[in-house]
């Protein structure tokens, strides 16, 4: 009581202090005349100073609230549970049937400055084009459009080019896919090997003749193998304009189902790659064949320093739309930036595809004449039955008007008289016929229309960028900016139709066991690479590099690779043959392996204690792997910890940034199990069975949790024993409900189970945040309650079947053509229910015949005890021609608006279009989606990749997998039938909504006057209501949900030693907090230069800064001991040799020469960030750590050395910037700015 007295005392008098301040200031400006007078003119520094010291009391206010809140929490929950339970330290019922847990005496803080939400309710983007008022507009009919289907008829007058010529740029191009039909390195042997010799050979027989690339994974092939004549020529038709590299990533993305971590690294690797061997840097991005396309690719090419871009796969109808208002070519805007930072210059292919007949005008028949590859005697012909004929003095002018024809036709769809006309198609140029055949046809053309000044034309070979600089100087404004009466664009391109209602929506699903596999490859690589630079770096300053496996970068180097190809538009997206998929498979597998023995491997020397005695033996790890796969295809089989009495160790890596309170599971082989911390701790343990099957329980094998607090991208150490003085170890309860009678379950000692037949009553589980019910028959959920909200909320997991159409096209790989709406999944007898409950977790699982699933709540204070943690095992493997959907059936008042992620970058509000197919109403869902309404919203975080929909008000639907027997007609050849018994990994979250956004009280009516302050001087308008607004945001709790689910904590026990196992300690490179609005995305080690003499070290200069301007992100740069590099906050990031260079930036393209071995790293390590946009509106949970934010500022310390001018960035309205952080070893320091 006496605790409650002084914090009501101290919280008054400082917020009555606070608003007396705030009184005497707003006194003082209403009786001065003078100001009064010269409001309108307010001096803009003035304003600034005003608005500093209100932003300083709002925080003031804000941060005093939130102590206030969490210590009447804290003191509130000590009260309810009392400070100490009947057993000591034990874990205990309370008197309404929960577990309550000892408290660790660690009281942690969540507090969010209120400028950093500001942002999520700032003002919407200013855009022409909005592309879900774009759907809203069009009716989506189809009618015939003459010779161009699904177009209209265009006409033109002949004078329009009298006072300025057509320029025409015909790119030639090669589309190879890097696996599909056939696998990477049968593509490269068959066909793209042989057009990279021809390349060299026929650009060089004439400077006119140009060429575009794209995909560095072949070409990175082609190079390691040529000699050196072979790439002296092709590094000379790089630089002298005849062959562009464009866009530069390892692969041409797929842009639905991709997460943003691989697709900045696999764009990294192949810039790195280009300016390592070529020098050279893509301007121009180029994606002709992604099935759809997301506003995250132009983001991150615009920080990739790319200043235009090309797509083509878009909605028939779309496009169609576009061409008629001239709005092919836009500045591609994202939906949060307000002003103009943001915007990329994209080219919209008008036609249907990207070969040759789509691309000369809109009539595919003539244009198909004019692909000299068709001559007759060729085996490709044109479907519409008129062939290509050689162009000779006799037939040129007719052939020229003809063609010239085409392309006035085209040009009237752009806004400049410059055309862009593609010559190219699938593994094209692969023959040198056809370099000759090309080539001497269209130059012949060229010649003929270029020497004819009545004709109006100037047409000739070009690259992307030749085209891009051509519109640019023809409206007159500088690369990358805005033409004048230019359309501006946001919004994305899902789902993508390329004719009637063929929606390609169902390789948002298809093959799940591969998407699931991907984003474990990616967790595991992101963790190898900040395990492996952090070992390095110490290492090097211990001066035992020569000791540490350095060697291990050639693995990251691999699954770098590995996970770059799988990013390709024909692999992550489950529509490639099946011989290819297992080769996916297999390099996936080979990369995964690698992988985890970088990871032990650094973890093995970070906790050594003594440094001195670490030896490195290939052939005697220290460390087990936390799982294993047996095969490309298999599910992971956990490491099984057999105990002793002497103590075994495990190890436990955190790859979040920030501090993580969990429940660790593991599998032991005696159920007397006892864990201690490293400091002799013993932790509370609960004791569960290890399931053989749905009733069978294993005798040998146990699972053991215990809640472990674990230091941000640390490793833990604990111990583990075979104790019979084992009191911390508490049993689980179990119940199994089965349907009839004739099944007999017995328990195992010490592990009893109760039995009882399947009925109507409900199940109900609790912990101390969330209660849960489910129903009695069907085991899945029914309801949710949270435990500080006194209304249940229904939330119904239900399951459904689709099928597919009976006749003509039918779902396949591609498409999702379903048979009508989905029908309930039935089987003949109830499921097998199990339900579970202990101190630490409690769980039901439902077992059907097709599907398993898992739902658990965490009894532990933050993150993870905060969302239901469901797993859905599915395996469809005898069904024909269905797909299984889950769908949460809720009382949600979402109506027709649903959200979901882009490439877990971004959120895009979507809409239920009634007019729209069902299959058009799916999206692509890599990192979540949610429904929400004036009270709540409910968010499904997912560890892989799916199509997700939300059918009606209330519900959100997602499918798990899909078994399809049939070809969907769209080049691949087969079904889909390969499935795998499968994992689908999912979180789900309950949010509720605070009042109105703002906080309770008088706090509120004050943050409330301060906002009108800010208003009214800098002119703002009122506030949209939050389900109107053309962006939304997740919450600070959704983010780090969403981080949890896809970066799980990594078990290494340490192997048995016959000798004994040396001192360890815990590793914990952060000595304080991140700021909690910040992820870390990545801190890469970069691979050394090659080719170069190996003393020269410098940095390429390519103009990038972090988010949008210098004043973005706030970095104070010091030197200090040559060592380490601090963070606001005082925390140690690392421990780094000799200077650094910092920068902030987004990707990384420098110049480094260092040593001659193209897998070994150089002293350079880029650290990624990413700050995340945040709803405020949502009420805050304590993240049990502590958690706050700065506006985005972050300052960097070093040492002796001071720089001469510190950098100040502070982010305030870009929260969805991206920075990067390159610290450079070398000798003389320097500032330098640094780019992709």
């Amino acid at each position: 009581m006496k605790l409650k007295k002084q914090v009501t005392v101290c919280g008054g008098a400082i917020f009555c202090v606070a608003v007396f301040s705030l009184y005497l200031m707003l006194d003082r400006v209403q009786h001065d005349p003078a100001r009064r007078q010269s409001a309108g003119n307010f001096p803009r520094s003035q304003i600034s100073v005003l608005q500093n010291r209100i932003e300083q009391l709002e925080q003031l206010l804000e941060e005093n609230h939130q102590i206030i809140s969490h210590i009447k929490d804290s003191v509130l929950e000590l009260t309810d549970t009392g400070a100490i339970s009947p057993s000591g330290h034990l874990p205990f019922r309370s008197a309404n049937g929960s577990w309550v847990l000892p408290f660790d005496g660690r009281p942690t803080f969540l507090s969010v400055k209120p400028l950093d939400c500001q942002f999520a309710l700032g003002r919407r983007s200013q855009t022409d084009l909005q592309m879900l008022d774009v759907y809203s507009l069009l009716s989506f009919d189809n009618v015939d459009g003459g010779v161009w289907k699904q177009g209209f008829e265009i006409t033109y007058e002949p004078n329009e080019w009298d006072d300025e010529p057509l320029q025409v740029f015909v790119v030639p191009h090669s589309h190879n896919d890097p696996g599909w039909i056939k696998t990477f390195d049968k593509y490269y042997n068959d066909q793209t090997q042989h057009i990279f010799n021809n390349m060299v050979v026929k650009l060089a027989e004439d400077p006119r003749r140009k060429f575009i690339w794209s995909e560095i994974s072949f070409f990175a092939k082609w190079w390691e193998s040529a000699d050196e004549h072979k790439q002296a020529a092709m590094r000379k038709l790089i630089l002298s304009g005849q062959l562009e590299m464009v866009t530069g990533g390892w692969v041409m993305t797929d842009e639905a189902n991709a997460h943003y971590f691989a697709m900045i690294d696999q764009l990294i690797e192949g810039h790195q790659w280009l300016e390592k061997n070529l020098g050279v840097i893509p301007r121009s991005g180029w994606a002709v064949d992604p099935f759809g396309h997301s506003a995250t690719m132009p983001y991150l090419l615009k920080r990739a320093n790319i200043s235009s871009m090309l797509i083509q796969r878009v909605h028939y109808s779309i496009k169609k739309h576009f061409a008629a208002t001239r709005s092919l070519e836009f500045m591609w805007r994202q939906a949060w930036d307000i002003e103009s930072g943001t915007d990329m210059f994209c080219h919209m292919m008008p036609f249907y595809s990207y070969d040759v007949p789509h691309t000369c005008g809109p009539d595919p028949k003539i244009c198909c004449q004019f692909d000299f590859k068709r001559l007759p005697g060729s085996r490709v012909n044109c479907p519409w039955k008129v062939p290509p004929r050689a162009i000779t003095d006799a037939n040129v002018a007719e052939r020229a008007g003809v063609l010239l024809d085409q392309y006035r036709k085209k040009s009237k769809l752009f806004r400049s008289k410059v055309l862009l006309v593609p010559l190219g198609d699938d593994f094209r140029y692969d023959k040198a016929l056809e370099w000759d055949q090309q080539y001497f046809n269209y130059q012949k053309l060229f010649d003929y229309m270029n020497s004819r000044p009545e004709m109006h034309v100037e047409a000739q070979f070009a690259t992307l960028t030749d085209y891009f600089s051509a519109v640019y100087k023809a409206k007159g404004v500088a690369p990358g900016t805005r033409p004048p009466d230019y359309p501006v664009l946001s919004g994305d391109f899902f789902a993508y139709a390329d004719r009637e209602d063929h929606y390609w929506s169902g390789y948002y699903t298809s093959r799940p066991f591969y998407k699931n596999l991907d984003r474990v490859l990616e967790s595991h690589l992101r963790g190898a690479e900040i395990l492996y630079s952090l070992a390095v770096a110490h290492a090097r300053r211990a001066g035992l590099e020569g000791r540490y496996p350095v060697s291990d970068y050639s693995l990251l180097t691999d699954a770098r690779r590995n996970i770059g190809l799988f990013q390709h538009h024909d692999a992550i997206t489950g529509t490639a043959k099946e011989n290819v998929v297992i080769d996916y498979g297999n390099r996936l597998l080979r990369s995964l392996v690698g992988l985890k023995r970088v990871i032990i491997n650094a973890a093995h020397f970070l906790v050594i204690k003594n440094k001195d005695i670490y030896r490195f033996y290939q052939t005697e790890p220290f460390l087990e792997t936390d799982d294993r796969r047996t095969t490309q295809d298999s599910l992971p089989q956990r490491t099984l910890i057999e105990l002793e009495s002497t103590p075994r160790y495990l190890v436990l890596f955190n790859p979040v940034e920030q501090e993580r309170l969990c429940v660790v599971t593991m599998l032991v082989n005696s159920a007397r199990v006892r864990v201690l911390t490293e400091d002799g701790q013993t932790l509370p343990v609960q004791l569960s069975a290890q399931w053989v099957s749905a009733v069978e329980m294993s005798g040998e094998v146990y699972q053991a949790s215990f809640m472990a607090r674990l230091p941000a991208l640390g490793l833990a150490v604990f111990h583990l024993y075979d104790s019979a003085d084992s009191p911390m170890t508490l049993r689980s309860d179990t119940l199994l409900r089965i349907p009839g009678r004739g099944q007999s379950i017995r328990g195992l000692d010490p592990l009893p189970v109760r039995s009882q037949t399947v009925d109507a009553q409900p199940l109900y589980i609790q912990s101390q945040s969330l209660s849960l019910g489910f129903s009695g028959t069907t085991g899945l959920l029914e309801s949710i309650r949270r435990k500080d909200d006194p209304q249940e909320v229904r939330v119904q997991i239900q399951f459904l079947t689709y099928g597919t159409r009976p006749s003509k096209d039918k779902s396949g790989a591609y498409l999702f053509l379903p048979d009508g709406n989905a029908k309930p999944y039935s089987q003949r007898e109830a499921p097998i229910v199990r339900v579970v409950e202990g101190p630490l977790f409690a769980e039901v699982v439902a077992h059907y015949q097709h599907f398993q699933q898992t739902v658990r709540i965490h009894n532990v204070p933050g993150i993870d005890g905060l969302s239901l943690d469901i797993t859905t095992m599915v395996d469809i493997r005898d069904q024909n021609n269905k797909e299984l959907a889950m769908r949460l059936v809720t009382d949600i008042q979402s109506g027709d608006t649903f959200y979901t992620d882009l490439n877990g970058f971004q959120i895009q509000p979507r809409r239920y279009f009634q007019k729209l197919p069902l299959q058009a109403n799916f999206y692509p869902m890599p990192a979540m989606a949610y429904i929400q309404d004036s009270q709540y919203r409910l968010t499904l975080h997912t560890a892989q990749a799916l199509g997700v929909s939300s059918l009606a008000s209330g519900q959100l639907e997602v499918i798990l997998d899909r078994r399809l027997m049939q070809d969907d007609n769209r080049g691949l050849g087969q079904g889909l039938k390969d499935n795998k018994r499968t994992a689908n990994r999912f979180r789900l979250l309950l949010e509720r909504r605070s009042n109105s956004g703002k906080p309770a009280g008088s706090y509120a009516r004050v943050t409330n006057i301060l906002n009108k302050i800010i208003a009214g001087i800098l002119g703002a308008g009122p506030e949209e209501p939050v389900d109107s607004r053309p962006v939304s945001f997740p919450s600070l709790l959704s983010h780090m949900t969403s981080t949890i689910l896809n970066h799980e904590v990594l078990a290494l026990p340490v192997l048995s030693r016959k000798h004994g196992v040396p001192p360890m300690r815990t590793f914990a490179p952060l000595a304080g907090t991140l700021p909690c609005d910040f992820h870390l995305l990545n801190l890469r080690s970069i691979q050394s230069q090659v080719n170069e003499s190996p003393g020269r070290k410098m940095c390429v200069s390519i103009d990038f800064t972090c988010c949008e301007t210098d004043e973005d992100l706030e970095f104070i740069m010091k030197k200090k001991n040559g060592h380490t590099f601090l963070w606001s906050g005082g925390f140690i990031v690392g421990m780094f040799g000799g200077g650094f260079i910092f920068s902030g930036i987004y990707l990384v393209s420098c110049h480094f020469f260092f040593q001659q071995d193209a897998y070994s790293p150089s002293p350079y390590t880029a650290l990624l960030l990413h700050r995340l946009g945040l709803d405020c509106g949502l009420e805050a949970q304590n993240p049990g750590f502590n958690c706050s934010t700065t506006q985005g500022q972050v300052s960097v310390l070093g040492g002796k050395t001071t720089f001469t001018k510190n950098t100040l960035y502070v982010c305030v309205y870009m929260y969805v910037c991206m920075c990067v952080c390159i610290y450079i070893y070398i000798e003389y320091i320097q500032f330098i700015q640094l780019y992709i």
